[in-house]
């Protein structure tokens, strides 16, 4: 692992030189044709989906598995690296058996990661450390100089995806959802789609999330991952203290609010209404490629796990406010993740 890791990053390093050599001047004089939307939510309560759904719209792109994994040189490399790559690749997420592959849509957070920028991600690395970086999460506690650095990276980064595609860029990373009140800042126009989902599922599937992704990309073999049940308890708290704060920022067509089990019940009417009230031009352009999407994923079944009482007394108390302000009281022992 030592020595592949050495030789990847040698490689990536040659390539984001001459990338920035042939490419950093003109990069860095684009502006972005039309501001983000972004979507929010927490871990594993369906922001994939929607993801999936709204770059089906022609009007839309995407920052795409390839250019978030090597994002220092993808507008040099991604025509001739990525298909010769592509196998490496497993073909299902892990985590949820979603389909997986350089041109499927990713998290940002993840470029973020790649270009040197503390992120809370990077505790997968080293999971048994617990976690690091946690005021990146909402941002609040940093000095203006650590924020101005966050801001040219994700700024940067965004300025790639437009140089090579500048149409509206659909962006999903679940901790933008503590972040709206700087990404205001960045774009003012921004407009934003914000997903809840049931908690007890949403704590289920973000513990099974975790230990996933720090069993496959972690350098060392995970041992201690007790921490991961306090982790997610105390950052969904941690997320929805900022985000309710910021939500006041945003006028009514900068955001939209749905529930998860709403868009499964009725995807092409969630995102009607989606479109009309962010204004996002005629939801007809789109719903050909939409309805051919939900075909393809129809046999699409979500995992199923129980939660103990002990479990679920916990997460009904600490996320009491979740519970309440988005109307949830479920009763049922085994949740879909």
């Amino acid at each position: 692992m030592v020595c592949s890791i050495t030789a990847v990053a040698a490689l990536n390093s040659t390539l984001a030189a001459f990338d920035h050599w042939l490419y950093g001047r003109r990069v860095a004089r684009v502006e972005l044709a039309h501001s983000p939307l972004f979507i929010l939510g927490h871990w594993r309560s369906g922001t994939t989906y929607l993801h999936e759904l709204l770059i089906r719209d022609p009007a839309h792109t995407y920052p795409s598995t390839y250019q978030c994994f090597v994002p220092h040189h993808f507008v040099l490399s991604q025509r001739w690296l990525a298909p010769l790559t592509e196998m490496l690749l497993p073909r299902r997420r892990p985590m949820d058996n979603m389909a997986a592959g350089w041109n499927r849509p990713q998290e940002d957070e993840f470029a973020l990661c790649n270009l040197g920028a503390p992120t809370p991600y990077l505790s997968m690395m080293f999971p048994d450390r617990g976690e690091v970086f946690p005021q990146y999460l909402d941002l609040r506690e940093l000095s203006e100089n650590e924020l101005q650095a966050w801001r040219s990276q994700l700024l940067r980064f965004f300025q790639r995806l437009a140089f090579q595609d500048n149409r509206r860029i659909i962006v999903k990373s679940p901790p933008h959802t503590a972040r709206v009140r700087t990404l205001l800042e960045m774009f003012p126009t921004a407009k934003f789609v914000h997903l809840v989902r049931d908690p007890y599922d949403l704590y289920a599937s973000t513990v099974g999330l975790w230990k996933s992704l720090n069993e496959m990309q972690g350098v060392h073999v995970p041992r201690r991952q007790r921490w991961i049940d306090q982790y997610v308890l105390s950052a969904l708290e941690r997320m929805y203290a900022a985000f309710e704060q910021d939500r006041q920022l945003l006028g009514d067509a900068q955001l939209y609010e749905l529930r998860y089990e709403d868009l499964v019940d009725d995807p092409l009417g969630q995102l009607r209404q989606l479109y009309s009230q962010l204004a996002l031009g005629e939801f007809s352009r789109a719903e050909p490629a939409v309805q051919g999407y939900l075909a393809e994923v129809s046999n699409y079944r979500t995992n199923r796990h129980e939660l103990t009482a002990e479990t679920r007394r916990t997460v009904r108390e600490r996320w009491s406010n979740y519970f309440e302000q988005y109307g949830y009281d479920v009763q049922s022992e085994t949740v879909d993740v």
